[in-house]
């Protein structure tokens, strides 16, 4: 069972000790992420996660903080979302103090040095010129400008590039001290390691000032993207995404929904797969997915089809949406649907830096961190009835969005496939 210590300055530390591993993993999540933006700032907080690696007071330079980890074998990374920031590393046992040190003087120390900042511009302009020639990552964040529209749970983390060649150090330490509080902070550490340890270590390294974050993010404006987004772009295959708006993660359906989204998509034997990628061949990857944020969220299948069958592909995959849509899911299917997530979540568990993941993110913005077995049990309870019922709710025809990168002029062509 997973411990939650909160100190004197709001800090929060979750922790969980994992039998059959040597290793730990210290997660910080801030509640900064891209929501936390407006149209002057968008991509600051995807750019700042670059300069925390920059250097600080006790590691100077990029340099220093990869050869700390490198040289004990550690791994270290970090990750923008929509609502929070991450920074983890992940060692052997024996190691963990270093982490804390590395991720500490990171965090708390950081000096957003001008010179540094100049050449990680070029750094981040590459990375979105990237995300541009990479239609699978595209097509997620053009299907999520429909669904949310011009406000910024439908933007992307990667920003402007207005912003990229602008932003300058005081910009920097104007956002983290706005949004790098200690009350908006967790802090966990999973794996080999005792809580009393695990706590005693986060007070000796994270030593941080009680405060505030100055603000937070404004509510979901029922702002509509449009029914189609179409990128008429030159390529070799299609990439679509077909969907509708979802439910938030703290809604009451939110596991039923989970469980749609596998029958219809989520792995080999789903729906979407054997009737549209195995029965007609008319695409390579194909997969259905929920993006769930704190007051909305999106459900999307995704697929990479064959340019000249495109429309046939996206009628097929709304066809799988209207069926599950009319007809009630067999037990049998609901029943391996449950088997495959809690499968899958315990396969993802067993690593300690998924553990703490799940663990921090529960604790900074779901109002508490929360046991497996307790999503286990939410699993559980899902009926064949609860499944009809949010699907009927959610796949309405004038809800459906598309979205579409390939060789193509002209969006009346997917608006005519958009009826069930």
């Amino acid at each position: 069972m997973f411990r939650k210590t909160s100190l004197d300055n709001g800090l929060r530390i979750v922790t969980q000790k994992l039998d059959g591993t040597k290793a730990v993993t210290v997660l910080v999540l801030v509640g900064a992420g891209s929501r936390y933006e407006h149209n002057d700032i968008r991509g600051i907080s995807h750019f700042l996660e670059h300069m925390f690696f920059k250097g600080a007071d006790r590691y100077k330079n990029t340099k220093e903080v990869s050869e700390a980890i490198d040289s004990i074998g550690g791994e270290f990374n970090a990750f923008t979302g929509k609502e929070y920031a991450g920074y983890y590393v992940k060692v052997a046992s024996e190691n963990v103090e270093t982490a804390c040190d590395v991720l500490s003087d990171m965090l708390i120390n950081a000096k957003f040095d001008q010179e540094e900042i100049e050449k990680e511009r070029g750094v981040i302009l590459e990375e979105y010129n990237m995300y541009q020639d990479t239609p699978m990552y595209q097509i997620g964040w053009n299907f999520e400008r429909l669904v949310f529209g011009d406000q910024p749970l439908g933007w992307d983390q990667i920003g402007t590039k207005e912003l990229i060649k602008s932003v300058n150090h005081d910009d920097f330490v104007k956002y983290q001290g706005e949004l790098y509080s200690s009350d908006n902070t967790v802090i966990a550490l999973v794996g080999n390691i005792e809580n009393d340890d695990a706590v005693d270590l986060v007070k000796k390294y994270f030593k941080m000032d009680k405060s505030k974050k100055a603000y937070d993010w404004k509510p979901l404006d029922d702002k509509n993207g449009g029914r189609v987004s179409l990128k008429d772009k030159k390529t070799e295959q299609a990439h679509i995404a077909v969907g509708f708006p979802g439910l938030s993660e703290g809604h009451k359906d939110h596991w039923a929904l989970k469980l749609l989204s596998v029958i219809l998509g989520g792995n080999m034997s789903s729906r979407m797969f054997l009737g549209v990628r195995e029965a007609k061949g008319l695409s390579y990857y194909i997969h259905t997915s929920t993006d769930d944020y704190n007051d909305g969220g999106a459900i999307v299948t995704n697929a990479g089809v064959d340019l000249k069958r495109v429309d046939e592909a996206v009628s097929g995959v709304i066809e799988e949406y209207r069926k599950v849509r009319d007809e009630d899911v067999p037990e049998a299917e609901l029943a391996k649907a449950k088997s495959f997530l809690k499968g899958k979540m315990i396969l993802n568990l067993e690593d300690s830096e998924e553990y703490a993941h799940m663990l921090a993110k529960y604790e900074l913005l779901r109002g508490g961190a929360i046991d497996p077995d307790e999503i286990m049990k939410r699993l559980d309870v899902v009926t064949v009835a609860d499944i009809r019922r949010v699907a009927e709710d959610l796949f309405v025809e004038g809800k459906m969005k598309v979205a579409a990168i390939g060789p193509y002029g002209d969006e009346g062509r997917f608006e005519d496939l958009m009826k069930f």
